[in-house]
């Protein structure tokens, strides 16, 4: 991974536990790391135990029903700053989900979080790794200015009127990040969305095994697969660097974690399609496919 372009991105478990006890260097000296868990479900299981000086953050503060896209740049702004979160404030977040902390890592992105990372393996690899816990609840304290104005990066969320852009331009891709089964319209793979296949033209970019697994792009210890294998399931299906690329899923989650392993090898012009299949589907008008794809002339594949 050390060869990756943007490795220091994805951090290692003894790197984190290291900084913690002032073993090595904070990657800014001049400001405080600050440590995040990111979930869905509250801070109750997160009170138990956690990382070390990690802060929990609920994902529900930076985004929302119906849709569950990113909140307005405004209410954004306010989310970061009530976390202590400015654009110079050095981030590590983590999940018993990992999509969950990857979700949060490209809203950061987007709003101009300079320094933002994800611990490799999540709060999983952690633990089954020996090291220490805390109990309790952690208040953040809150910033007072981003310091700059949000989004500093707009180019890595897109909403349906770029989606429709890229389906029309033969230089890019819309890329599905969901089960096979998904993909080709066997289940639609959420309780909230009773829509089934996917959003037409778009090509396959693996995900997992079920609607709940990433592991395409995981090991069984929750790390990131290396990059040979992830790039070469891309290739297979005319994913490549040059092109400009937009990963969805459902409402963004398991399409950010790729994005980020993306970001990480170095492809530069990516992004999250915000809206995904839930907006899509919800609107009859817009163009969906299912079975297995046999247009444009890319590589088919079969449920691996």
């Amino acid at each position: 991974m050390t060869h990756q372009a943007r490795f220091e991105r994805l951090v290692r478990l003894a790197w984190l536990h290291n900084v913690i006890h002032g073993k090595l260097p904070a990657p800014h000296p001049e400001a405080e790391l600050a440590i995040f868990e990111v979930g869905s479900e509250g801070q109750a299981v997160y009170a138990v135990e956690h990382i070390p000086g990690a802060v929990y953050l609920d994902t529900d503060v930076l985004e929302a029903p119906p849709l569950w896209n990113r909140l307005p740049d405004r209410e954004l702004e306010a989310a970061l700053l009530a976390h202590g979160v400015a654009h110079d404030t050095p981030v590590v977040l983590y999940g018993r989900d990992t999509t969950a902390a990857a979700r949060a890592v490209v809203i950061m992105m987007y709003a101009g979080v300079e320094d933002v990372r994800l611990l490799d393996g999540g709060y999983q690899a952690w633990t089954a790794a020996g090291y220490e816990v805390e109990a309790g609840a952690r208040r953040p304290v809150a910033a007072a200015s981003f310091g700059r104005q949000i989004p500093a990066h707009p180019e890595y969320i897109i909403d349906i009127g770029e989606a429709r852009a890229i389906l029309a331009d033969d230089g890019a891709v819309l890329v599905s990040i969901r089960s096979w089964a998904e993909y080709v319209g066997q289940i639609s793979g959420y309780y909230h969305v009773q829509a089934k296949g996917r959003i037409a033209g778009a090509l396959w970019g693996h995900a997992g095994s079920t609607p709940s697994q990433m592991d395409h792009f995981r090991r069984a210890n929750n790390t990131m697969r290396s990059p040979g294998e992830i790039e070469a399931n891309w290739r297979a299906w005319g994913i490549t660097p040059e092109k400009q690329i937009a990963f969805y899923c459902g409402t963004g989650w398991r399409a950010s974690e790729a994005f980020f392993y993306a970001h990480v090898l170095g492809w530069e012009r990516i992004s999250v399609y915000d809206g995904g299949w839930r907006e899509w589907s919800a609107d009859p008008a817009n163009l969906v496919e299912r079975g297995e794809p046999t247009a444009r002339g890319w590589r088919t594949k079969r449920s691996p």
